[in-house]
């Protein structure tokens, strides 16, 4: 790699052990992929923050790396981490976990990163713009990042994109490169698509039969942002590539910035199908139905509390937001609603990173993508419809 004076000396430890370990991490990981250089970003989403998934080594890395001086350089956020930061007690999260997962966050917060928590920063106000170049590492805001918004963004593992924020760069190769986001397949779709869930269903089809393809999709006339949400999730999730394009909708469909690819495939009615029925799983019934992998929106919690309203749940249920959606439905008396009906929220995490194994033996959930944790990392038997079916569902239906 072609480094600048100022980056050269960075690694060479001239300005305190943090910063170069994290200059050492970016240059080794340009020299793997052939970068020629290092590029400024604008912002940075971390992942590698649940002490379920990082374990004591992690903690004591982070630790250290903050003892050593480490501090961001450019505006940084976590992803979500193993257990509601403040009420992780009602969640039922053990208190040993309790005290290891704030040592955690303690350690980011340390080095300047916002203790966020969620996988949807880009509906909490830390939304790039079209073309920036951002170092982003959860696979569904990676996902709508690059295909939704149009920024540009590697799919960067926890510690790269710490690195990336402490240096206030991130090496210049893959999706940061426009060569590299050129749709490589066609798909069209010649069924509707009704409600989110739907949209989760053909993230696994495409993902499933076409991976690590970028998909450019036609036959698609609206959609909402739930529905881009869901897709983005699930596409990643199951083979595809961290980008996709849709006619008409997407920022570089729009431009028309890229020719469109010879190669084709089709999504019909039975791929969908097909789809629900390989998430799916037999069980003689759900133990615990979660909603919010990605997190909530605002629109999605509202919609909850009105299929709530009046009712009580007879399951274990959870809704998953950043802190900061669950404050503006609190505002606006959705919380009330949906906490009298019995359901509880997880704030600052998810079904997908909280230390669950065990807990349940089988899971409802809105999320393709939670279906697959749950299945893969918890061992549990899923289940996996709308949101009008989970909250059906936890009511006792």
């Amino acid at each position: 790699m072609n480094l600048t004076k100022e980056e050269q000396a960075v690694l060479d430890g001239e300005q305190g052990e943090g910063k170069r370990k994290a200059m050492e991490i970016l240059v080794a990981l340009g020299k793997i992929y052939g970068a020629e250089r290092l590029l400024p970003i604008k912002n940075a989403q971390i992942a590698g923050v649940s002490y379920h998934n990082l374990g004591d080594a992690g903690m004591e890395f982070l630790e250290t790396l903050a003892e050593e001086g480490a501090k961001v350089e450019v505006p940084a956020m976590l992803n979500p981490a193993g257990m509601d930061l403040i009420e992780w007690k009602k969640l039922g999260i053990p208190e040993d976990f309790a005290k290891k997962q704030k040592r955690i966050v303690d350690a980011y917060v340390k080095m300047g990163v916002k203790p966020t928590c969620t996988c949807t920063p880009y509906l909490v106000g830390f939304r790039p713009e079209y073309g920036q170049h951002v170092a982003w590492s959860e696979s569904s805001a990676v996902t709508y990042a690059n295909s939704v918004i149009g920024a540009r963004t590697n799919r960067e593992g926890g510690p790269s994109a710490l690195a990336a924020a402490i240096i206030g760069k991130t090496p210049y190769y893959g999706l940061h490169l426009k060569k590299n986001r050129e749709p490589t397949i066609l798909i069209q779709v010649r069924t509707d698509l009704e409600r989110p869930s739907d949209f989760g269903a053909l993230g696994y089809a495409i993902g499933t039969q076409y991976p690590n393809e970028v998909p450019y999709i036609i036959g698609i006339s609206t959609v909402n942002e739930s529905d881009l949400k869901s897709l983005s999730a699930s596409i990643v999730t199951y083979g595809g590539a961290p980008l996709y394009h849709i006619e008409n909708i997407t920022p570089e469909a729009r431009r028309k910035i890229h020719p469109l690819p010879k190669e084709k495939g089709i999504v019909e009615e039975e791929e969908i199908r097909e789809a629900y029925e390989a998430i799916n799983d037999e069980m003689e019934e759900v133990e615990f139905v979660c909603i919010g992998c990605p997190h909530c929106s605002l629109e999605e919690i509202k919609k909850i509390a009105k299929l709530l309203d009046g009712k009580s749940v007879k399951r274990e249920t959870w809704i998953a937001t950043s802190r900061k959606v669950k404050a503006q439905a609190d505002r606006r008396g959705y919380t009330k609603v949906i906490e009298k009906a019995g359901v509880k929220f997880a704030c600052d995490t998810c079904m997908a990173v909280a230390p669950l194994k065990g807990r349940f033996k089988s899971m409802m959930s809105n999320s393709a993508k939670a279906s697959y944790y749950a299945r893969g990392n918890n061992n549990m038997k899923t289940r996996f419809g709308s949101i009008e079916e989970c909250i059906k569902t936890a009511c006792g239906g």
